[in-house]
């Protein structure tokens, strides 16, 4: 049973658009590169089947991971601040910094945005929502997010 090319094309393709939309609303998990991978090797696909039924498909596949990699990291260099890049991510460097809320902070999402020593970080409390203006304390972090509590 053969499948039709077109098909796994727009279905990679489809994949590749979920992850971007999902790196979209949730920044930071550098979902961008496999998408991006993953919409290129679609077009190919649909564009030049003989191609993706050959084994020049791994190459290129590869190709194109680099080359998204590469785009990625110059996009995020680009949308980030310069000297906002913070020096360390370790659990042990944020927790119990105080900060200040720039956008309301869930316990359910990321979506919320802390400064925490002039650096903005995605963050979400831990029982309860925190309005813009409010000061925060870390009490945990993982990767670039952190977890607030309210100051008294």
């Amino acid at each position: 049973m053969m499948v039709d090319i077109g098909i796994i094309g727009w279905t990679i393709i489809s994949i590749g658009l979920i992850l971007l939309l999902i790196e979209a609303y949730n920044p930071g998990f550098f979902l961008a590169v496999p998408g991006t991978t993953l919409i290129i090797l679609g077009i190919i696909a649909l564009v030049f089947p003989a191609i993706f039924e050959s084994q020049m498909i791994i190459i290129i596949g590869i190709i194109m991971v680099v080359i998204s990699t590469g785009i990625s990291i110059w996009i995020y260099s680009r949308l980030t601040p310069e000297g906002s890049i913070p020096l360390t991510m370790s659990k042990d460097s944020l927790e119990g910094k105080t900060g200040l809320v720039r956008e309301t902070v869930n316990p359910d999402s990321i979506s919320g945005k802390v400064l925490i020593d002039n650096v903005e970080w995605s963050a979400k409390s831990e029982d309860r929502i925190i309005q813009k203006g409010k000061k925060i304390r870390v009490t945990s972090s993982e990767g670039v997010h952190v977890t607030v509590t309210e100051e008294d």
